[in-house]
């Protein structure tokens, strides 16, 4: 190696590096604007913090020291910083309806919500890819104008009415899935990940695993056609433009049939993007876990969040919002790396975005 090339070699090895530093740099500025906005958020909602901890039939006296002790009568800067403080060590304060701590109470639930993600992105990406991919492959035909169509119907159901009818559908009239719960009364799955499925599965139990699917199947499949919809219209507009590529012509010209066409020059293409839009849904998925988990009867985060702000709880509702974005920034960096890995561009100079 010369003098000369030995700036571009390590110029070369600095590119993912400068790329990776970019991207952990843009999370923890999310992260502190995420606490900056919660904390502006306890600020904004209306009630007396003090007088939620201290319950309703509190005596002003006990209010005040509640106030003191929960550092409420500080400045508001001193607050934001003890606040940040507590965050980095863990501490999202104690739940006025369970008494425990709000980190508690969400983790010992999380194990649930993210099964029933995981299970919808499953769902979505199991049709969106190959619906997208036929759709690229007959563009302005039949079959795309149909699944177009499709799409756009399927992302403007409101989810909440999509959940009450396939409830009513498949669960009261043809009694064909569970409408509610993880898993049948009398039903046992030894406690192990908090994830239904994957405790039946650890423990060996097709029966209960089987049952734990069908309860689930309808809040994923709920929590996925917008998702699905979505992923759909970017994925098969990619795929077009993939298409219109001179490899793609030159295969095609070379009479490599079309199934490997697709499978191996298509959608290769394609997995970039992909992981950008996975990247994308999970905080959609996460935020409409909430409503779904609320509707099914699911014990989960979105339940806890649920119930905590029917009973004022302060302190958990916050707690789980933080708790949330953190899961959803987490999620975001994990696929940038993703990306990184698959995408040779991005570790070349000058190509890193």
């Amino acid at each position: 190696m010369t003098t000369l090339d030995m700036p571009r070699a390590l110029h070369r090895a600095m590119a993912p590096a400068a790329f990776l530093g970019r991207k952990l740099g843009a999370a923890i500025l999310t992260l502190v604007g995420l606490a900056t906005i919660v904390f502006a958020m306890t600020k904004v909602i209306p009630g007396n913090e003090a007088q939620v901890a201290a319950g309703e039939s509190a005596t002003p006296e006990q209010v005040e020291e509640v106030r003191s002790q929960l550092g409420l009568d500080k400045p508001a800067a001193m607050q934001y910083f003890d606040y940040l403080g507590r965050m980095l060590h863990g501490d999202l304060g104690t739940s006025t309806s369970t008494r425990q701590p709000v980190l508690d109470d969400v983790l010992a639930r999380l194990p649930g919500t993210l099964e029933l993600v995981f299970l919808a992105m499953v769902l979505a990406v199991s049709f969106a890819v190959p619906v997208a991919t036929i759709a690229a492959a007959r563009s302005r035909g039949g079959f795309d104008k149909v699944s177009r169509v499709g799409a756009i119907v399927a992302f403007g159901l409101p989810g909440f009415w999509l959940a009450l009818m396939l409830q009513w559908v498949l669960g009261s009239w043809l009694q064909i899935l569970p409408i509610s719960g993880r898993i049948s009364v009398g039903v046992e799955v030894p406690h192990r990940t908090g994830m239904t499925l994957v405790d039946a599965a650890l423990a060996g139990d097709f029966a209960a695993f089987s049952n734990a699917f069908q309860h689930l199947m309808l809040p994923a499949f709920v929590l996925s056609v917008a998702v699905a919809a979505q992923m759909f219209r970017a994925l098969r507009a990619d795929l077009v433009r993939v298409r219109s590529r001179d490899h793609m012509t030159v295969a095609q010209a070379k009479g490599v049939p079309i199934l490997r066409l697709w499978t191996r020059h298509a959608l290769p293409n394609a997995t970039g993007p992909l992981l950008n839009i996975i990247g994308i849904e999970i905080g959609m998925l996460v935020g409409s876990a909430i409503f779904v988990e609320s509707v099914f009867g699911l014990s989960g985060v979105g339940d806890y969040l649920s119930n905590a702000v029917s009973r004022k709880d302060i302190t958990a509702v916050i707690g789980t919002v933080t708790v949330v974005g953190v899961i959803v920034v987490v999620a975001n960096f994990i696929v940038d790396m993703l990306q990184l890995a698959h995408d040779p561009r991005l570790r070349t100079p000058g190509k890193v975005q």
